[in-house]
């Protein structure tokens, strides 16, 4: 590692192959706390490159447990989190509505580490239980349309890295790793992403795979379409700017999408939306995600009819009724 920290300390960077043996060492614990911590500050301080995120991607996906859910087409939709936005959980109620869409969403998520609140922390407070057992996820997607992958169980490498990040408590380039290291390996990927930088390299490494994919960015900031600004979509067909009034929304006030400041008010916003006692800036924002999902999913459908599938999977209460089946599916 010390001969890795001058390298980088001398601005230099990292090969892919550099990359990859470094987190492989990391993950298998040969490194102390003090050099994981050096090591994800120099990240802190300048953009990784698209070897290095390519390197720790592979690295990662070596390291885990994998499962195979090859028998679903399914979709991850996932976010990098890190925006600094705190709110509401979006990219997993989206999860719910495309899954009441009767599309089929394997989730790959965790614990908040730089907000209050993961897709893990709200999902376990309702009472979901996770598993990394093969039969129950498949049980899941097959009866329920929905799955979640809690990180820890399938990334047991990174028990080495969690407790330094929840004591940094700022994003690092893990935060990065999340979307593309889904251990069942899905074919389609709706990704939010906090910079225009990463949704770049996202597209680096994306766009030479087989997977259909969206990368989302709000150019104020948020990693999911937030209908407080002007947007951006890259995906297999290009790139895209949209305002919301361009996709059917009025623009909203950030305050409208504030989430909870605690797991258990985020729950309680996160059950409310799914159970049609959101406001109308909140059901927006979530149809707006779960549409672009959607048509990531069917490139042959066009926006209005898959934002009209996201709405009635909402407003009739499907996506409730996924949440409360797959929390019965042990």
């Amino acid at each position: 590692m010390k001969q890795i920290l001058n390298q980088l300390f001398e601005q230099k960077h990292l090969s892919e192959q550099d990359a990859y043996n470094v987190l492989l060492r990391i993950g298998k614990g040969d490194f102390n706390q003090s050099q994981i911590a050096a090591f994800l500050t120099v990240f802190l301080m300048r953009n990784i490159t698209v070897l290095e995120l390519k390197g720790f991607q592979n690295a990662l996906l070596a390291l885990c447990k994998p499962v195979d859910l090859s028998d679903f087409n399914t979709i991850d939709v996932c976010g990098t989190g890190g925006d600094g936005k705190d709110t509401f959980n979006i990219s997993t109620l989206s999860a719910f509505v495309i899954a009441g869409a009767g599309y089929k969403v394997a989730k790959h998520g965790n614990y908040g580490v730089s907000s209050s609140c993961g897709s893990s922390n709200v999902l376990e407070h309702l009472g979901y239980t996770f598993t990394n057992d093969e039969n129950v996820l498949k049980k899941q997607l097959d009866k329920a349309n929905f799955c979640m992958m809690h990180a820890p169980l399938f990334h047991p490498a990174m028990k080495h890295v969690g407790p330094i990040r929840r004591e940094l408590g700022v994003k690092t380039f893990f935060n990065m790793l999340g979307p593309i290291v889904n251990p069942s390996f899905p074919k389609n990927q709706l990704a939010g992403v906090y910079s225009l930088e990463t949704a770049r390299l996202y597209n680096y490494l994306l766009q030479n795979s087989t997977k259909n994919y969206t990368i989302l960015h709000s150019l104020d900031g948020y990693d999911e379409i937030s209908l407080t600004g002007n947007f951006k979509a890259i995906s297999n067909t290009g790139e895209h700017l949209y305002s919301p009034e361009s996709i059917g929304f009025n623009t909203i006030a950030p305050s409208a999408i504030f989430g909870g400041n605690s797991v258990a008010s985020s729950a309680k916003i996160f059950l409310a939306i799914l159970e049609n006692k959101g406001t109308t800036a909140q059901n927006n924002v979530i149809v707006a995600n779960a549409a672009f999902a959607i048509q990531t999913l069917d490139s042959t459908k066009d926006f209005e009819s898959c934002k009209a599938l996201a709405k009635e999977a909402l407003t009739s209460g499907k996506a409730l009724k996924v949440l409360q089946k797959v929390i019965d599916i042990k």
